[in-house]
């Protein structure tokens, strides 16, 4: 591996080659059983001697730093002393803003590789459709696709626009033509974007209590003041939003996290409250793919005829995380500046994968994998549900929900549960399981099947409700 050394002019430059590769040893640059060049090679690369770098490897050598095979090389050794961190201690140094200093951690902790996974928003691997993803990035691939070398729109590849507006469009009754969508890493880089170019300090945005944590924290670090809207069984509650609220953020069609669908009259009151007060709504619509009854009412951007809604959207969950693919569609009154927030932030998002999904789209494979996938989250979903209203029906309701990869189960009002103390417990018998209480709202657990077989829910449910009982033996 090359490496940057600097021996200088005068003084001891074995003793200065000998340090700065220590220090990269130390540092964790050079790893175990990394080959150094050749003393002559590193000689002539620094115009030195031989002998002067074979001083060095040989001090390095008898400290036990680097070891010489014959006719091999010279290799850092795999018995080294312990590496040490590269930057100063977290008391020292410059200090972020008091913001970012204490900075929200999101998630709540998980066993590493629990053995029950009811973790929220987690799409199974196993669906994804593996090997004819590898054969699109592979057609993809090829010198044919990019005969020039540069830097692409900021609002994402010209095919994957246009396949995403026809298929949010056939799929979700979304108004919108190619040049309205914007490619996004994921949902939360397309919140990061809106509120760049909306959102002034001290600003009021509503959000949904209980609701998205990520999206909370991500205005607040924008220096909008987040209040919370709490949301009932018709959705976010309009009478209770801030009157100078620049902006709402809401979860129509699959409230998170209780999973409820926002009415049609709910709708048209936040709609009618946006023109009213000069507000721009920003519409999540994370998971509502995978619908397993009703028909799903037309989302907020279709309806909308003043230019309020911005439309967001992710592949997050119908493909994968690791994808970072998502898209917002926003009115053509924002369109310029978007992009230009979007080219500052990272330009573009990577080609190759942007390409692959186009094709993805546009041949079918996304429907055909979201119909698969629906089927198999239904019976994990029937399965939970089941469970819950029979095995668990003395402590929790289960919120009634037509979509989505979860379910919402608050505490009934008379039950007697410490639900902290029942998911802390759960953690360590190896049951990943989310509190309502870390989303904003009150006493109760949230699961999640896409991280889960059908097979072992009805194990992982008996553990956790073997927990529980074990909770109310005690206080009996």
């Amino acid at each position: 591996m090359d490496f940057q050394i600097t021996v200088g002019e005068r003084g001891d430059r074995a003793a200065r080659i000998y340090q700065q590769i220590r220090d990269a040893i130390l540092d964790g640059r050079l790893r175990a059983a990394e080959q150094l060049p050749p003393s002559r090679e590193l000689a002539a690369r620094l115009s030195v001697s031989r002998n002067t770098v074979a001083l060095a490897y040989e001090r390095l050598t008898a400290e036990g730093f680097l070891s010489s095979r014959v006719g091999a090389g010279t290799f850092v050794s795999g018995d080294r002393p312990g590496t040490r961190g590269r930057t100063a201690p977290a008391g020292t140094g410059v200090r972020p803003r008091a913001l970012w200093a204490d900075a929200e951690v999101f998630g709540l902790p998980r066993p590493a590789r629990p053995r029950f996974n009811f973790s929220v928003g987690t799409p199974d691997p196993r669906l994804f459709p593996w090997e004819t993803w590898r054969r699109l990035v592979a057609q993809v691939l090829r010198p044919a696709t990019f005969r020039e070398s540069g830097y692409d729109e900021p609002a994402g590849h010209a095919d994957l626009r246009a396949a995403i507006a026809r298929y949010i469009g056939v799929s979700r009754s979304v108004r919108a033509a190619a040049e309205d969508v914007l490619v996004t890493r994921g949902a939360q880089q397309a919140l990061d974007l809106i509120g760049r170019v909306l959102i002034e300090p001290g600003d009021v945005v509503a959000v949904e209590e209980p609701g998205y944590p990520p999206a909370r924290a991500l205005f607040r670090s924008l220096g909008a003041r987040v209040v919370g809207v709490p949301v009932d069984a018709e959705g976010i509650a309009v009478s209770s939003i801030p009157v100078g609220a620049r902006l709402v953020y809401t979860t129509p069609s699959h409230q998170f996290p209780l999973g409820t669908a926002m009415s049609m009259a709910r709708r048209a009151a936040l709609l009618a409250w946006a023109q009213r007060h000069d507000a721009v709504i920003v519409e999540d619509d994370y998971d509502s793919e995978f619908r397993f009854a009703d028909r799903p009412l037309e989302p907020l951007q279709s309806l909308d005829r003043t230019g309020r809604v911005i439309y967001v959207g992710s592949f997050a969950k119908t493909l994968l995380p690791m994808l970072r693919m998502g898209f917002l569609v926003a009115p053509g009154s924002l369109r310029a500046a978007l992009h230009a927030a979007k080219q500052l932030t990272d330009w573009h998002n990577e080609l190759v994968g942007q390409i692959a999904l186009a094709r993805f789209i546009d041949e079918g494979m996304l429907a055909r994998h979201v119909r698969k996938a629906t089927r198999e989250y239904a019976q994990r979903r029937a399965t939970i549900a089941t469970i819950l209203a029979t095995d668990f029906a003395d402590w929790f309701d289960v919120l009634p929900s037509s979509a989505g990869l979860h379910l919402c189960a608050p505490v009934r009002p008379h039950a007697s549960i410490d639900v902290a103390s029942v998911a802390a417990q759960a953690r360590q018998a190896g049951i990943a399981v989310d509190e309502l209480a870390s989303y904003g709202g009150g006493p109760g657990l949230v699961f999640g099947y896409g991280g889960i077989s059908n097979v072992d829910i009805p194990a992982g449910l008996a553990r956790l409700a073997g927990i529980i009982q074990g909770f109310q033996f005690w206080r009996s």
